[in-house]
């Protein structure tokens, strides 16, 4: 199936590795013009040197720590006629309200949630003139099945499902659509380290983390490639009715409990 995405400029905030290289992979296969964002130019140019060998594709690189208003400001700047843009950049830690100092959380959110609002913010000012483009929220299930031992999280991640069906809703008035997906745990170095804080909250012992994934849905974890081929499908044109909404990604596995 021809999903239509091929010359579309996609800009994938957190693309460097996980979810977010996975994602420009899969956009990039679909014959896109794919630009990656994250902290690191290192690790960037050699997951776009990947994709470029792997695919033939256009794809651009641009370091940037979406943290800072300013560098939120300046990447848009740079990219000013993207047709997609997918918030995926993150990195909120684990722990309970009584682990997590003010600096923590404030830095956490920082990124994940005010850098979301802000893209979209910026993203949605350039696209509302055109009447068209995608963005699509990478948030995670902590939203709708908040945890104790991730509270930072389950709390940014609330939010973002909020403001994502909020602002999907009105951005429908002038063609552009705003989704979201939930994943739940992603086979990703970040679920390694989450799972060994939460092993230490819960467990009191980091090097339990394994028992904290063992009655997984379909026994394993999610791959990225999962996750990114949905985003991408979801991306398509085919889909133009999808917006104001985020799909639970997680196998039921928030009814298995």
């Amino acid at each position: 199936m021809d999903l239509h995405l091929a010359g579309k400029k996609v800009l994938v905030t957190g693309g460097s590795k996980g979810i977010g290289g996975a994602i420009g992979e899969a956009f990039a296969a679909e014959g896109a013009n794919v630009i990656l964002v994250s902290r690191s130019a290192e690790t960037l140019a050699a997951t776009a040197d990947g994709i470029r060998s792997r695919h033939q594709a256009n794809v651009m690189t641009h370091a940037a720590d979406l943290s800072q208003e300013a560098a939120r400001a300046d990447t848009m700047a740079r990219f000013p006629d993207i047709d997609i843009l997918v918030n995926n950049a993150g990195a909120i830690p684990g722990g309970s309200i009584l682990d997590i100092t003010m600096e923590q959380w404030t830095n956490a959110w920082a990124l994940k949630v005010m850098g979301y609002v802000h893209m979209t913010q910026l993203a949605l000012q350039q696209m509302k003139p055109r009447k068209s483009g995608t963005i699509v929220n990478i948030i995670g299930m902590a939203g709708p099945a908040p945890r104790w031992d991730y509270i930072c999280g389950s709390m940014g991640n609330a939010g973002l499902n909020a403001f994502t069906k909020g602002i999907g809703a009105g951005a429908a008035d002038f063609g552009v659509r705003v989704f979201g997906i939930n994943p739940a745990a992603t086979r990703t170095d970040r679920i390694m380290t989450l799972s060994k804080t939460r092993a230490k909250t819960t467990l009191g012992d980091e090097n339990r983390w394994e028992e904290l994934l063992g009655s997984l849905p379909f026994g394993r974890l999610k791959e990225p490639e999962e996750v990114a081929a949905l985003t991408v499908m979801l991306s398509a044109p085919q889909v133009a009715y999808l917006s104001g909404t985020v799909i639970d990604m997680d196998a039921g596995g928030q009814f298995r409990r």
